[in-house]
């Protein structure tokens, strides 16, 4: 009998290890496509003969349809297989690539990012809903991790590669490799199948009231809440990679190669804290705290951005200290958003709560353009500091027990 249970154990063992490795490579392929214009806007430009206002436009398009319909896509998750609709993303993602690729019109450019914006809808909610239905309790922190990081490496790596395929088949052939880029992922996924069962859930005691699993559900306390919390982390988290750069050099003369540096260990080193705040979460149910701490620590660095010239070797410490602690705390956050979800609801929650990133995404270049235009690049850091002190206030209000 023990050896039987053994067998079984390294079995969903084995089952969950594939399931983390497909998910994650499909959160790999997300923060890739969302990277994937960027690097090759004046190769595009050039090409097509318009501005970087007009190239601009297939990223409002893209965001804009993602926000929308991030939520719509959460409640098809939770109604439907996931994985299925996860693959159904990455191969709408790559049509759009494809057809852009072979297209020679800036506006089927546009029209494809929209679509491409239709395939990001369902990153979110479909990765958190097998994740937290299928990994066992005890390693569903590591899972999320592993999950966040694997999208962090996936933005890392696009300028070069994209770059690379550009130099030896021009734009068209970057876009047609991220293309076979998510249709591989997606193949892998269909291949895999339902290995892994879903979670048995406790059943609710006889009496206890029936959790509302409805839209009703997204307008609960504990939901809005993260919901902020989510939008206020990702105000500052952009704010930081966008402007941080550009408003050193402003305020303190701060060397482009110096703040560049800065930044490259600031997401460097999110990445590895990432890693570690998996690690963390699976070790304290006091989710709050670490994030607490962690948007405390980013608030106090861009006060001292903001207050003094750190110089070269400070400036470099307080960032990639600020990133450590913003990658730690990503686990924890998923975390608490996991507490206050009722089961059967992860896909339309998790969509819910994600879309503040991208919300975050259109308002944060609003709000630090505007003050760097009017000359006020302390006023950058400062107004990061205050939302990161705002999301700190927001995350220790969400309530703890958990809603199911």
């Amino acid at each position: 009998m023990t050896q039987a249970a053994d067998l079984a154990y390294t079995i969903r063992r084995a089952g969950e290890f594939r399931l983390i490795a497909g998910v994650s490579a499909a959160h790999f392929v997300s923060h890739y496509y969302i990277l994937v214009l960027p690097p090759l806007f004046a190769f595009i430009r050039a090409d097509y003969g318009v501005s970087y206002t007009e190239i601009g436009l297939a990223l409002t398009i893209f965001n804009a349809v993602s926000a929308v319909l991030q939520t719509p896509a959460g409640f098809l998750v939770d109604r439907v297989n996931a994985r299925l609709v996860l693959a159904a993303g990455l191969l709408l993602g790559a049509l759009g690539l494809a057809v852009a690729s072979v297209v020679n019109s800036y506006w089927v450019l546009v029209a494809m990012f929209g679509l491409m914006g239709i395939g990001n809808t369902v990153y979110h909610p479909a990765d958190y809903a097998l994740l937290s239905r299928h990994v066992s309790p005890e390693r569903v922190s590591q899972a999320y991790s592993t999950h966040t990081f694997a999208g962090l490496a996936g933005g890392a790596i696009a300028p070069a590669t994209l770059l690379l395929m550009h130099s030896q088949f021009g734009w068209r052939g970057a876009f047609m490799g991220a293309a076979m880029l998510g249709v591989l992922v997606a193949v892998v996924l269909l291949i895999q199948r339902d290995e892994v069962p879903e979670r048995a859930v406790a059943k609710p005691r006889d009496g206890a009231p029936e959790v509302d699993t409805s839209w009703r559900l997204l307008l609960s306390t504990p939901i809005l809440i993260n919901f902020v919390f989510f939008m206020l982390l990702s105000l500052t988290n952009f704010g930081i990679m966008n402007f941080s750069v550009v408003a050193l050099g402003a305020l303190w003369n701060t060397s482009p190669v110096t703040a560049n540096t800065a930044l490259t260990c600031n997401l460097a080193l999110g990445a590895i804290g990432v890693l570690v705040g998996g690690w963390i979460a699976a070790r304290t149910e006091r989710h709050a705290l670490v994030a607490a701490t962690s948007m405390l620590m980013t608030a106090l660095a861009c006060i001292l951005m903001a207050s003094i010239d750190l110089g070269v070797v400070l400036l470099i410490m307080v960032m990639s200290l600020s990133g450590f602690m913003t990658g730690a705390l990503m686990p924890s956050r998923d975390m608490i958003v996991r507490q206050v979800t009722p089961a059967g609801a992860y896909g339309k929650v998790f969509g819910f709560v994600t879309n503040g990133f991208n919300i975050a995404g259109m308002v944060s270049p609003l709000i630090c353009g505007a003050l760097m235009d009017r000359g006020e690049p302390r006023a950058v850091f400062l107004t990061l500091a205050v939302t990161a002190i705002l999301a700190l206030i927001t995350v220790v209000s969400v309530p703890r027990r958990r809603a199911a």
